[in-house]
């Protein structure tokens, strides 16, 4: 089978695009060592070493089926039409996908173990961790580098978190599953990331193509398609240049599941800002890290192992207040991994406080005063998380005791830090009350003379 004959089959297939046909025919050369079909031990060969084994095999289901309907070999359409329904296909496409790979008939109406698709979801995150590794972009090696490894337990607590909605109970419906494949947003994701990885390969793997120097002129420069541009949901890590061993205690899955979940402008870059690790178990200096710094992560380990925190899309500042938007949520990542969004019930979303004799002192997230969804007490090292937040939707006690205490605390910018005030043009060197206007204003209703009012600091002459 000739170079151009792998094109001509591609352009027949009428749902793959002109970027796609180059993608499919190249990835289909590869496999099939230039012939018009391709065996089951070919795609074990190619591919075998790039995922978890379990996705291999349920990918060889869906290739060339199952028991006595089996076939030997697979041809280029049902190759691209794997290609293009995990990618971007329907959801009806991708149920196809999923039930075939479970070895079972799409067009039966019989219920699916919930067992069987929470492991076909752990095999999806499992290999996209797998390609992680492997590819080693700048991303995760930013990570990796600083001791942020990949933890099966961690695998398999992600995998939980994109499936457990399915299970309510033993067996699942067919229009669970579309219901489910419709809002899975991040499932989504993984899946398009891992099958780009998997049928690109012809574009990046030097090993094979020196392998097979016989096709070796079939392997071009990736094309620049939607596809080519899939984000890996892992961002960039800034700040530890000065710090070459500092050990977070997120591990890549963590990690994932709180980028997913994010506004996307905010998913490409977090900016190293506060552990006490590094820092100390100070909560004055956690505030001077973490004040004007823009919008934040805050992770939370209790001394009894659950990790927790909260999105916090506001600049942090002092105040007597709550303040925030409703992009805002909480979080636990052990020891299962689940997300609160706001209820729009309250704009309760973040407090911080401090040197005040009538205001809690601390930092809140959620809830009010004493019932906080997640509250971090000026005395270092001790906050609680009530029982129920009704800032945030489906909300549980996110520690293992309400009141608790924390043995780490790490805290990320993300994107860009916010122009200081010299950037804003803002002149510096106005004094306190200059501002802070709700200050000044308490202060002439309870009869206080402004002492400093009408005066203000001149340049020294030069």
């Amino acid at each position: 089978m000739g170079i151009n004959s792998s094109k001509r089959l591609a352009a027949k297939c009428s749902f793959l695009s002109k970027d796609e046909q180059i993608i499919v025919s190249n990835s289909f050369k590869l496999a099939s060592k230039n012939s018009d079909k391709i065996k089951e031990e070919e795609i074990t060969k190619l591919w075998g070493s790039q995922m978890d084994a379990r996705l291999l095999q349920y990918i060889n289901n869906y290739l060339f089926g199952k028991g006595e309907m089996r076939s030997q070999t697979v041809e280029l359409e049902r190759y691209a039409e794997l290609f293009v329904y995990c990618t971007r296909g329907t959801v009806d496409e991708k149920l196809k996908v999923l039930l075939q790979s479970l070895g079972r008939n799409d067009s039966e109406s019989d219920d699916v173990p919930y067992i069987l698709v929470k492991e076909y979801v752990e095999s999806i995150v499992s290999s996209y961790m797998k390609i992680q590794k492997l590819v080693n972009k700048k991303q995760f090696k930013s990570w990796h580098s600083r001791g942020c490894f990949i933890s099966p337990q961690n695998v398999q607590r992600l995998a939980e978190s994109l499936a457990y909605q399915l299970a309510s109970g033993d067996c699942i419906t067919r229009r669970a599953l579309e219901v489910w494949l419709q809002g899975s947003t991040i499932f989504g994701q993984l899946l398009l990331f891992v099958f780009t990885h998997l049928y690109s390969i012809s574009h990046r793997d030097k090993t094979i193509q020196n392998e097979r120097t016989n096709i070796s002129q079939c392997t071009i420069e990736e094309p620049n398609t939607e596809c080519s541009k899939t984000r890996s949901l892992v961002p960039f890590c800034k700040g530890l240049d000065l710090i070459p061993s500092f050990p977070s205690i997120l591990d890549l899955s963590q990690l994932v599941f709180i980028n997913a979940h994010l506004p996307q402008q905010y998913q490409l870059e977090w900016r190293f800002l506060f552990s006490s690790e590094i820092h100390g178990e100070s909560f004055s200096t956690l505030i001077g890290r973490i004040v004007d710094q823009g919008p934040s992560v805050l992770v939370v380990e209790d001394r009894n192992g659950h990790m927790f925190g909260g999105f916090a899309p506001a600049n942090w500042s002092l105040g007597p207040k709550f303040f925030g938007d409703d992009s805002s949520f909480l979080f636990t990542l052990a020891p299962r991994m689940r997300v609160f969004p706001s209820t729009g019930y309250n704009q309760h979303f973040q407090y911080l406080n401090l040197h005040q004799q009538t205001l809690p002192n601390g930092l809140a997230m959620g809830g009010q005063h004493n019932y906080c969804g997640l509250w971090l007490d000026q005395n270092y090292g001790v906050g609680h998380t009530s029982e129920t937040c009704t800032t945030y939707s489906g909300y549980s006690q996110m520690s293992y005791s309400k009141e608790f205490n924390y043995r780490h605390l790490e805290v990320w910018g993300l994107g860009s830090p916010p122009p200081t005030p010299q950037e804003r043009g803002e002149r510096v060197g106005m004094s306190v009350l200059e501002g802070n206007q709700e200050s000044k204003a308490m202060l002439k209703m309870a009869g206080r003379t402004i002492h400093s009012e009408g005066f203000k600091e001149t340049e020294a002459p030069i």
